[in-house]
């Protein structure tokens, strides 16, 4: 489980330029998104080092059932007994319950509900995502994070953090984002398509967030047109997608998906003017959900999705359909300029568009502007 690669890598700031050095595959995500990103000129050799030490214990301690000796582990990672204790010791500092015997070694009894690459690669069954897997206590808004690093990520790239300062929703609407109660999690995607076909993507990662939600808990939500998730009539999850396109060739840049997702507030964490329409997972669940292995399944879901979206294959279509709530409602048509229109919602067509009769008996397939369905 700890195979190891050898990587040539060029980091002024710790390592001579072209010496030769071994990481394992779990340390490689921390290599390349510091020596893309230039984050590395603020970390000294040493802490990067304890950085990926602590993260390779987590995974062995993780794996073993029972006690695990420093020795064991020592030899291992090819690290001294005295950096095998010091990565446990920060490892308590961060919250985890590691239990400690003479001749026997440590036990990991207990993981705090952390938003770390340690407490979500363990659970990541993926092929084209989450490599770079970046995690951030705070920051601005991780989507606004890829599309500023968009040219030096790979497509595929993950970003995942624990608080948002900037949080943003459609119409620049701002979205709540509380540390150490949500994921607020996006992905950078660079597919080869024409920006047309790129429209329909939110419906599919809206699909992906319910099956990687349910795989997690159990809970199962409902979809209202075209981005908002609901649990028992409560918007827990909120999708924006964003896109560049090249101004001169108009080709597709990049996509990136974001999602907000509310997984351990009550009730008094939202502002008082959403607490009647915003909800949870923890309210659903009725007990606190491990948001590390939540954002795995996701990104799994994700994965999958991602992979049946560029060949145009799944029952993604038919699963939206089957999930949103929209469908048999009455509801508001709302365009900028226009006043609202009333109409009722009768099916979702082959492109995701919602399809509305109007009182008039005309019909008109919805494919922009904002929907408001009545009653929710």
């Amino acid at each position: 489980p700890f195979r190891r690669r050898c990587v040539r890598i060029c980091v002024d700031s710790w390592l001579p330029v072209g010496q030769c050095a071994c990481f394992s595959a779990d340390e490689l995500p921390i290599l390349r998104v510091h020596a893309r990103i230039g984050q590395h000129q603020n970390l000294s050799s040493e802490r990067m080092v304890h950085a990926m030490g602590k993260q390779e214990i987590l995974a062995m301690l993780k794996q073993q059932q029972d006690y695990l000796s420093g020795e064991v582990i020592s030899q291992q990672l090819g690290v001294s007994r005295a950096a095998v204790s010091k990565a446990v010791n920060s490892l308590r500092q961060d919250g985890y319950h590691i239990e400690s015997a003479t001749r026997k070694g440590y036990r990991l009894i207990a993981s705090p509900d952390l938003l770390t690459e340690g407490e979500i690669r363990p659970w990541l069954r993926t092929e084209r995502l989450g490599d770079p897997l970046i995690c951030f206590q705070e920051v601005d808004s991780t989507n606004n994070y890829l599309k500023r690093e968009s040219h030096n990520l790979p497509s595929g790239a993950v970003a995942v953090a624990n608080c948002q300062t900037g949080g943003r929703g459609r119409l620049g609407r701002a979205f709540h984002s509380p540390k150490d109660k949500g994921i607020y999690l996006s992905v950078l995607l660079k597919p080869t398509v024409e920006p047309a076909q790129a429209l329909n993507l939110t419906a599919y990662v809206a699909v992906a967030v319910c099956e990687g939600v349910e795989r997690a808990t159990g809970l199962r939500l409902d979809i209202k047109w075209t981005n908002d998730l609901l649990l028992a009539g409560k918007k827990v999850c909120g999708i924006l997608t964003e896109m560049a396109i090249e101004g001169e060739c108009g080709t597709l840049e990049y996509i990136v998906p974001g999602i907000g997702l509310n997984v351990n507030e009550v009730t008094a964490d939202f502002p008082q003017n959403i607490q009647k329409i915003a909800g949870s997972l923890v309210m659903g669940v009725g007990k606190p959900v491990q948001r590390g292995p939540l954002v795995a399944e996701i990104v799994n879901s994700l994965d999958r999705m991602y992979a049946a979206w560029l060949t145009g294959k799944g029952d993604y279509l038919e699963r939206y359909r089957a999930a949103c709530i929209t469908l048999g409602k009455e509801v508001q048509i709302l365009r900028t300029g226009q006043a609202p229109r009333v109409a009722f919602a009768e099916d979702i067509d082959d492109h995701f568009g919602l399809i509305v009769r109007y009182p008039d008996g005309s019909r008109e397939t919805v494919t922009s502007g904002e929907v408001t369905v009545r009653g929710l």
